[in-house]
This record gives C-alpha cells, sequence and structure tokens, in this order.
C-alpha cells in the first residue's frame, strides 16, 4: 500500500470512527484553530476514544484477513 493510500486509508478509519462516536468535531481537520492552548487530559479525553476505535477496527480487519488466508 502506497503512503497516499494509507493516509487515505487512516483518514476515512478516522471519520469513520469519530462519526460513530459522534466525535467529528475533534478531528484535527475540522477545527480551525490549534489546540496546543488546551492540556493533554482534555485532549486525550476528546481525542482518545476515536484512536482507539480505529485501533480496534484495524485489529477486526486483520482478523477478518487472517482467517480469510488461513482458509485458501
Amino acid at each position: 500500500m502506497s503512503r497516499r493510500n494509507k493516509n487515505d486509508f487512516l483518514y476515512n478509519l478516522k471519520v469513520e470512527a469519530a462519526t460513530e462516536l459522534n466525535l467529528l468535531q475533534y478531528i484535527k481537520e475540522n477545527n480551525d484553530h490549534s489546540k496546543a492552548d488546551v492540556s493533554a487530559k482534555i485532549n486525550g479525553a476528546q481525542g482518545g476514544p476515536i484512536g482507539g476505535l480505529m485501533v480496534k477496527k484495524m485489529i477486526a480487519m486483520q482478523k477478518k484477513q487472517l482467517m480469510e488466508q488461513q482458509r485458501d
């Protein structure tokens, strides 16, 4: 997978996860201001669930892919 495809894949996954969690407003690309003045605790509380769901989805995709490969 090329770098551009990876970036597109991860961005789409991030948007999907944020949408499912109703946290779309916390995606960096949707904000027009820097969050440098916000504490790490608040940033983590806002963005952490998005990243966590992204990881769960990527693990599920890999498990599915491995199961399909084992069937072949």
